[in-house]
């Protein structure tokens, strides 16, 4: 008997769109379990509710990251990801040394105060001793980048006389990284001690100033 027209099936998506579709689906989890275990933490956090937050099957969720803990790399992985490509975009290498130092510090202390839930991430990776990122090797390649970009800034301000010599890059971004991270992960506590409002407009602005001249400060020959 012949098949009638009207009751054929449709056809089957194309590996493309299949593609798209996953895609699609995993960066909507993502987004959702980073803001999960920024609110939570690791411990805290629970599969249910990320579902929730997707607005996804939790067998969804497991099909693509199997378990709380690959879910949990995978976020971390994103994070990092996101401050690259950002930190890409800043075209580092097509400024003088200087400017492109005082460039990077203002980003990441800019991308700090626009995304908390990044120092959320960290502070919650580093209570679990960063086991996983140890074995993330999308992680380190990642992050390479940046201190090859700040090597080679570092050398061009060493080769025309601007910087001083035997400046460790990773060193360096440890230190722009780090005086931006504390003062925000801390401001409520510095806040209460010195009785200063650190997150004032003002005390923003003048931390930022700081920072650049601490580090300026260091790299340029007087």
């Amino acid at each position: 008997m012949a098949r009638d027209p009207g009751t054929a099936p449709a056809p089957a998506p194309a590996p493309d769109e299949r593609q798209r579709d996953a895609d699609r689906s995993q960066g909507i989890i993502l987004a959702a379990a980073r803001d999960e275990f920024a609110d939570h933490g690791l411990g805290g956090a629970r599969m249910d509710r990320i579902a929730e937050r997707a607005g996804l099957n939790k067998r969804l969720i497991y099909y693509y990251f199997e378990d709380k803990e690959k879910l949990f790399q995978a976020v971390l992985e994103q994070a990092y990801r996101d401050i690259r490509d950002r930190e890409r975009e800043l075209h580092l290498l097509d400024l003088e040394p200087p400017q492109a130092v005082r460039r990077l510090v203002e980003f990441t202390w800019n991308y700090y105060l626009e995304h908390p839930e990044f120092l959320t991430l960290l502070n919650s990776a580093n209570l679990h001793k960063a086991r996983h990122l140890e074995g993330s090797q999308r992680a380190r390649a990642l992050n390479s980048p940046v201190i090859e970009t700040l090597a080679e800034i570092l050398e061009r301000g060493r080769r025309s006389g601007v910087f001083r010599g035997g400046v460790d890059p990773v060193q360096l971004y440890v230190s722009i990284a780090g005086l931006s991270y504390f003062y925000l992960s801390n401001s409520h506590t510095l806040s209460a001690i010195f009785g200063r409002d650190l997150l004032a407009p003002k005390a923003r602005s003048e931390r930022l100033s700081h920072m650049v001249d601490v580090i300026l400060g260091y790299l340029l020959r007087s």
